[in-house]
């Protein structure tokens, strides 16, 4: 079993066990509210015992005349205080067929002689050597057919099993339970009881279990050989991988089905009903709740696959949310089957959780936060999978985006998980959607360079940036732009145009080494830091330089700064801002 499996079952059980538990313990009732509280209405159907035992016979009459709905009429006469909830609803339409069998025997019923009062001591219908059917006013103001009425039925109907039916009494056999045709139809010998049950359903126990364990290897065998034939055949490819007992809950939920058949068939006492039965019922939920979770994963396999083929990234990030919350939602769904088919009061698994609300509210602190975590980055696109992020000290490729936090795997290729809540106030530096990558570094050059191959260098650059088809066209510097303290640096400034790191990497190699070409065709040498020592000697006379008058130097200045102006610009000439030629 897979581990979000194990994880969403384990949910499931946590979720049962206080509603279980809340069912053996009654919820108190404020004392005060109480005491103001008005008592419910009595149904007309039980306000007397005659209205009780006429609702309870024309009921059954009806279910004889096809009208099999009408059994829970006759069951709401019965009081099934003492019978397990669990097991309340199957025991108690046994038990209206028991009834009517035992009245049957009995004598015929004459309304009329029943009394119609509302209040009084019980009526008695007849009493038995194994017990009385006595018909009861409830606290509530009800008239049902007490507990020891009902406790005893099973007891009164094997003592009137030889009795045949009153005269003019329809026969009903044919809508008795199962078991009760079936145990007319065993021999003496066999309905002898050994540890709390019969001989004959003791067999009938054993066939049934038997039977299903059959089915389910047999089911299981036929859905695993299908599975392998329609992997073989099928054209997508994402199915291929596909566990071949990926529908093995099936033959489960077949034999929980057999089993719930087979023991409904058996009409076995409640203290064994009780454990059986819910045991078969839980297997029967829970195989169903593990067919969805693997009908989802069968689902998120194909959306997978689409999302691998779109462009887009967004489905990409999307997609793994989905299971989780198909997931989330199969464990809410069978926890509510579950609890149905338990009869569980899910008010007391809420009374339950009401104990530990500070708890749960603590929790769900941190929960709510990563959740909301994930929808900003969901709706602002904040990244997506796949993207190059730095969050704080976490740097790297961002591999999964969960509800509760974000997978990034690190260029040291170890697994960092964020939560989600930090990217409610995080700044999140997305290096993956940037649309140029850039380029920033200075060329020193040596200092006997002579300016016009500079110029030659230069421009050179410039021409390799508009004929390389990465290169950003628009936007490019490459100029001297400093006298350092042992070369002349030219500043490359340049971006590129590429979708990911490993093409700007390999788009950078080829630039670099297109300059060093170029700088030795055109013989200009890079620097390196340097140092140059000149040595001084003390007996070399020194010749003092011929010094020019301040007017003098400052008019030989100007001529020379006016010579060089007239052979490079131009004087007057005042060029024009940069433009970059538009890229289409």
């Amino acid at each position: 079993m897979c581990r979000p499996l194990r994880f969403h079952l384990l949910l499931l059980l946590v979720l049962l066990l206080p509603a279980a538990l809340a069912q053996t313990v009654p919820a108190g009732r404020d004392q005060a509210g109480s005491e103001q509280e008005r008592p419910p209405e009595v149904p007309e159907t039980l306000r007397s015992p005659r209205a009780t035992l006429a609702t309870f016979l024309h009921a059954m009459n009806d279910i004889k005349r096809g009208k099999p709905e009408r059994i829970d009429d006759a069951v709401a006469t019965l009081d099934l205080s003492d019978v397990s909830t669990l097991v309340r609803r199957e025991r108690g339409r046994d038990l209206a067929w028991m009834l009517l069998e035992v009245m049957d025997r009995t004598r015929r019923v004459d309304l009329k002689r029943v009394p119609d009062r509302r209040e009084g001591p019980p009526y008695l219908f007849h009493r038995y050597a194994s017990g009385a059917i006595t018909i009861a006013r409830m606290k509530d103001g009800r008239w049902l057919f007490d507990a020891a009425t009902v406790a005893a039925l099973p007891a009164i109907m094997d003592e009137l099993s030889s009795r045949s039916r009153v005269a003019g009494v329809s026969d009903s056999s044919d809508f008795l339970p199962w078991y009760l045709r079936l145990r007319q139809q065993m021999p003496e010998r066999l309905r002898g009881k050994v540890l709390t049950l019969e001989g004959w359903q003791w067999l009938g126990l054993l066939l049934t279990i038997a039977v299903g364990v059959l089915v389910d290897r047999l089911l299981a065998l036929l859905l695993r050989l299908s599975i392998r034939r329609w992997k073989r055949r099928t054209s997508h490819p994402e199915y291929r991988n596909v566990d071949d007992n990926v529908l093995r809950p099936l033959g489960l939920m077949a034999m929980a089905v057999i089993w719930w058949l087979g023991l409904n068939m058996l009409g076995l006492p409640e203290s064994a009903l009780l454990v059986l039965l819910v045991a078969v019922k839980f297997l029967a939920s829970l195989s169903g709740v593990w067919a969805a979770y693997r009908l989802v994963d069968l689902v998120t396999a194909r959306m997978l696959r689409r999302a691998e083929e779109s462009e887009g990234k967004l489905d990409d990030a999307l997609v793994p949310l989905v299971p989780k919350t198909l997931k989330i939602f199969v464990t809410v769904a069978g926890f509510v089957f579950i609890a149905n088919n338990l009869n569980l009061d899910v008010t007391g698994l809420l009374a339950g959780l009401g104990l530990g609300g500070l708890a749960f509210a603590l929790a769900g602190k941190d929960l709510v936060q990563n959740l909301f975590g994930s929808i900003t980055v969901l709706m602002d696109r904040t990244f997506t999978v796949g993207d190059w992020i730095i969050v704080g000290d976490v740097e790297g490729t961002v591999e999964r985006i969960g509800f509760r936090s974000t997978r990034i795997r690190t260029f040291y290729n170890s697994l960092v998980t964020v939560p989600n809540s930090r990217f409610i106030t995080a700044s999140v530096d997305n290096m993956g959607a940037r649309r140029y990558r850039r380029l920033s570094c200075k060329l020193s050059l040596t200092y006997d360079t002579p300016p016009d191959r500079i110029e030659a260098f230069c421009e050179g650059i410039r021409e390799l940036v508009r004929r390389h088809p990465y290169m950003r066209k628009d936007y490019y510097q490459v100029y001297l732009n400093e006298f350092a303290a042992s070369s002349l640096d030219v500043l490359l400034y340049v971006f590129w145009a590429t979708p990911d790191w490993n093409t700007e990497l390999r788009e950078r190699h080829r630039l670099l080494l297109d300059i060093l070409r170029l700088a030795q065709r055109l013989g200009v040498e890079f620097a390196f830091p340097t140092q140059t020592i000149y040595m001084k000697s003390e007996e070399a006379a020194e010749v003092p330089a011929e010094e020019l008058p301040q007017e003098r130097a400052f008019e030989l200045g100007r001529e020379a700064a006016s010579k060089i102006v007239d052979e490079t610009l131009g004087r007057g000439v005042r060029p024009p801002p940069v433009r970059f030629p538009q890229v289409d």
